[in-house]
């Protein structure tokens, strides 16, 4: 089991998040909340659903509209997709700088072009000072 599995019914659920079931249908309705069904259509809460409910609660205790949770709620979802992405491409990332030993490395010249240098250099940095003078109109 885990924190998405469906293991509550609703008025346990309700208990748990500290409301009246009649409040976990609207948000059902709603979309704020959406419980796993069971064949006979009944509904059945995770863990993280209760979190979720609890979380709306205390946004709505705080005067946070009805409209402005369900906002919150999908930007929570987004950024939990998105940190999962990273994690994602930063173990790609890894794997490919381990399954590739001597690989190249790139950095940008002073005038903008492509350099290929080893591994652990540096590219080295021009110290000239240059005057700069406007052009004098004729």
């Amino acid at each position: 089991m885990n924190e998405t599995s469906p293991l509550f019914v609703i008025s346990v659920a309700a208990e748990l998040a500290g409301m009246h079931p009649q409040t976990l249908r609207q948000y059902d309705r709603l979309g704020l909340v959406s419980p796993t069904r069971t064949a006979g259509k009944s509904r059945r809460y995770s863990m993280r659903d209760v979190t979720q409910l609890r979380e709306i609660a205390q946004l709505s205790a705080e005067g946070v509209s009805l409209e402005g949770i369900r906002r919150v709620l999908e930007l929570e979802d987004e950024v939990i997709g998105l940190r999962r992405r990273v994690g994602e491409l930063e173990a790609a990332l890894a794997d490919e700088m381990l399954n590739r030993p001597g690989r190249r490395v790139f950095a940008a010249g002073s005038a903008g072009e492509i350099i290929t240098i080893k591994g652990g250099t540096r590219v080295r940095r021009e110290t000239a000072v240059v005057v700069w003078r406007p052009l004098e109109r004729e």
